[in-house]
């Protein structure tokens, strides 16, 4: 509670009514656990997380619909993803019952979080297993692929919300150690397993959202090797392979989403400096020779974000009316380096879209917790 309430110019900027108000009806909501739903094509068990892959369909020519093909940037809805939509519900709530409780002390708020997080990532009979093997599978093409480790993206508002939580005597040291442990087992299967490291090694926004979990996951179990990893291959790999010298990201303009991909490669590098910044090193200042880095990133692509009948490249395929919204970088960069626009555009923009697909790529809920 201290780091923000201290933190003037952010308590300023965040809705704190609205986010008591999630608060409040997160307390009602039901906990929730990938047990709920099972996969019926997953080669998996019950505590094993599944999805399929976004952009693949059943096959026109076979009878079996096998193997599926890929319509890229074509979201197939008779895709399983129960799993998905139950990891982040249990996100959601947990985030926002901890920026309630940052924010007022509320014990209900912590209770009923603990709660969420005990039977989502510890209890015997309900828990999710730490790792990915079955995430983003092909049906008649393969299990699971390690491009499915983006689908815990949304976990990383997790470690900043048990943080949150550690005053609080619902969180016991056996449940806050169970987290920590959980997590520090899932940073380990990522950073070792063959769909990890194709993952890591992807060479564009699914790379970065490999190093956002990293580091997240990093600092949460106090893994300081990682943590200066992710640093370094920020500056030294991230950086120089996928932004242009204009700031732009040509992987992502070169996809059928070239609008939401450019704002989601952003978010998430814009994340890494807000995580990996501090005393051991600044990357919000950081700049390879020519000046590319963050703020070159951010020039890029605000003319965009605050008209966007300016862009100049093909509209999305599907879901482009419904961006931009208010996302959690907008904040971060403009209380990190002072750039009044950045405070002002996330301040007009709607704070809760409706639009599913956006709710998917926005990786934070409360940016209150990392702050």
């Amino acid at each position: 509670m201290t780091r923000f309430t201290e933190n003037g110019k952010a308590r300023e900027l965040l809705d704190i009514p609205r986010i008591i108000a999630q608060a409040d009806a997160s307390l009602s909501a039901p906990p929730v656990h990938i047990t709920d739903e099972r996969a019926p094509l997953s080669e998996g068990g019950i505590h094993d997380f599944y999805s399929n892959g976004d952009y693949w369909w059943p096959n026109p020519d076979t009878p079996d619909g096998l193997p599926y093909v890929r319509r890229d940037g074509e979201s197939n809805p008779g895709n399983f993803d129960s799993h998905r939509r139950i990891l982040r519900q249990m996100r959601t709530h947990t985030a926002n019952l901890a920026a309630g409780y940052a924010i007022t002390g509320n014990e209900a708020y912590a209770e009923h979080a603990v709660r969420l997080l005990k039977e989502f990532f510890l209890d015997e009979a309900t828990r999710m297993n730490p790792h990915l093997l079955f995430a983003q599978a092909i049906p008649g093409i393969c299990p699971g692929r390690g491009i499915g480790i983006i689908d815990t993206l949304h976990l990383i508002d997790v470690p900043m919300a048990v943080e949150a939580l550690a005053s609080s005597p619902a969180m016991t040291l056996g449940i806050e150690t169970g987290l920590r442990r959980w997590f520090a087992d899932y940073l380990c299967w990522m950073s070792t397993h063959p769909n990890g490291i194709e993952e890591r090694n992807a060479g564009n926004n699914h790379a970065v959202c490999w190093y956002v979990q990293a580091a997240v996951f990093a600092r949460f179990t106090g893994n300081r090797d990682m943590l200066e990893y992710c640093r370094k291959q920020y500056r030294e790999v991230l950086l120089p392979r996928q932004m242009a010298p204009d700031g732009s990201f040509p992987r992502e303009l070169a996809r059928t989403k070239p609008y939401s991909y450019s704002i989601f490669v952003l978010d998430n590098m814009v994340t890494l400096c807000q995580v990996l910044s501090g005393e051991d090193g600044d990357l919000w200042g950081f700049e390879l020779a020519g000046g590319r880095g963050i703020r070159k990133g951010l020039d890029f692509l605000y003319p965009y974000l605050a008209d966007k009948d300016r862009w100049p490249y093909p509209p999305d395929v599907e879901h482009f009316a419904a961006w931009p919204v208010r996302m959690s970088f907008m904040l971060f960069a403009g209380l990190a380096l002072k750039e009044e626009r950045w405070l002002r555009l996330w301040q007009s923009l709607p704070a809760e879209p409706a639009d599913p697909e956006v709710r998917r790529n926005t990786a934070i809920r409360q940016p209150l917790l990392f702050l």
